[in-house]
């Protein structure tokens, strides 16, 4: 059995592979009578498309969607939700599955190759099939969706490590994020990412990198303990992303190494009755209940394991070989994990408004 489906009441499913025909998702549990057009889901698959620089991987697809089912014009003539499950496809165009023949017995370290063979006793070594970072295109889709269910809320996700180098954090200026290929705030850390991703792609290696995002306009009371956190449901939601290996809320593992006063998220009266906080330690949550501060969470890629360099390794039969992957990959997969990352966080956060208002009536 396989898992393809995440969330309360705001679920999603996503189905396809990375050398099929194509791929999607199914939102089932998205409130009627939102405006929805393929425009709104757009822009934020351009965002995450591969092939817009010499940074990732070059293989080229149009990553246009199409709505399936779930809408309807109403009677003044603009399109919205029913409250029916939303069908949502992207065509595969660019995919080169011979890339892969040499591959087709020995597997890749790093990647799932070998467990989807323990398991399932059958795998698609063409670029991964299901396993492969081409699923979160199908993920980005219906983020853009869980977006319209949360118009107070503003989210935004950004690179803050690449290779072991990281932004300064008084250099961040937001508007800085869509001027370079990185999804860096800190101009000069881009300009240094330049040099460093590139020799990585040009030694036939790769690097890890930390994405960090920041959803601002959350109310307090989202989420709910003891096992629907808030901050929980986000962790599981970043673990699902491909290539991640860790997730921070707030300050993380940082506040290991404060003590319990630097780490106090001390309050004031506001002028509307609701507490004014000195900092931000928690990312915006206690007790698994968001607080009315901004959420954030920083998510931490490996590097890509498709690399030129021969790595040794096993055949299906047993037999020692050696192994470097061909194709078009990402040296570093974590730039364009940044809009995976905003579209997980918007899913956790339009299913915890929902779950939110179920509890609350």
């Amino acid at each position: 059995m396989s898992y393809n489906t995440f969330g309360r009441v705001f679920r999603f499913t996503t189905w396809g592979e990375s050398h099929g025909p194509g791929l999607g998702a199914i939102i089932d549990g998205c409130p009627p009578n939102i405006p929805l057009t393929e425009k709104d889901i757009q822009p934020y698959m351009n965002a995450r498309r591969p092939g817009q620089s010499k940074y990732t991987t070059q293989r080229q697809e149009a990553d246009q969607v199409r709505i399936l089912s779930g809408v309807f014009t109403d009677d003044a003539g603009e399109q919205v939700t029913t409250g029916t499950p939303i069908h949502l496809m992207i065509e595969n165009t660019d995919q080169r599955s011979k890339d892969y023949s040499e591959i087709a017995k020995s597997y890749r370290p790093g990647h799932a190759d070998y467990t989807y063979d323990a398991k399932y006793g059958i795998r698609d070594y063409r670029g991964g099939g299901r396993s492969s970072a081409r699923e979160t295109a199908a993920r980005v889709a219906a983020g853009a969706i869980a977006r319209l269910v949360i118009p107070e809320v503003k989210i935004t996700a950004f690179v803050c490590e690449i290779g072991g180098d990281t932004i300064d954090r008084d250099a961040i200026i937001y508007e800085n994020i869509t001027k370079n290929p990185f999804f860096c705030p800190d101009s000069w850390a881009a300009k240094r990412w330049e040099e460093l991703v590139d020799g990585a792609r040009k030694s036939g290696s790769s690097l890890g990198a930390v994405v960090e995002c920041v959803a601002e306009g959350v109310p307090a009371g989202w989420g709910a303990p003891v096992y629907a956190k808030l901050d929980s449901e986000l962790a599981a939601a970043m673990m699902t992303i491909n290539a991640t290996k860790g997730i921070e809320i707030g300050d993380g593992f940082e506040a290991a190494r404060l003590t319990g006063e630097q780490n106090a998220d001390a309050m004031t009266p506001g002028e509307d009755g609701k507490p004014v906080y000195a900092s931000n330690h928690a990312g915006g949550t206690a007790g698994g209940i968001s607080t009315g501060q901004p959420v954030v969470c920083r998510v931490a890629f490996k590097p890509t394991s498709s690399i030129l360099t021969p790595v040794d390794t096993v055949t299906s039969d047993g037999e020692a070989t050696q192994v470097r992957t061909k194709g078009r990959h990402d040296p570093c997969v974590g730039i364009r994990g940044a809009p995976v990352v905003e579209a997980m966080m918007a899913l956790v956060l339009a299913d915890q408004k929902l779950l939110h208002r179920a509890q609350m009536g």
